[in-house]
């Protein structure tokens, strides 16, 4: 019985798209050079993923709201079929991303 000394090759049957095969090319033509302090810049991209995951976790609040903005509200949110938790976040977004103004 002959054993085959075969090892795994994750990228034999790889297949890139456009934007991989360019890269790739650029790589071979030696267009990329190493940075200089590898450690710190991954340092900063790892504390970077750290704060953009911080940034998508939700936040419990509690404020308060009268009984009859709340009833609308939800009402409100029946209609469309959403949560009235989702449509108050939808909102809050929206208005933080400068979609609405509001003048007092």
């Amino acid at each position: 019985m002959k054993k085959t000394n075969k090892q795994f090759d994750p990228f034999k049957n790889l297949i890139l798209d456009e934007c991989e095969k360019e890269i790739e090319v650029s790589l071979e033509r030696g267009e990329w050079v190493p940075t200089e302090n590898q450690e710190a810049m991954k340092e900063m991209f790892k504390e970077a993923a750290t704060r953009h995951r911080q940034l998508q976790e939700s936040k419990k609040i509690t404020f308060r709201i009268n009984q009859r903005d709340l009833i609308l509200l939800k009402v409100k949110a029946k209609d469309t079929n959403i949560p009235y938790q989702t449509l108050l976040g939808a909102l809050i977004r929206d208005y933080v991303d400068g979609e609405y103004k509001i003048t007092l």
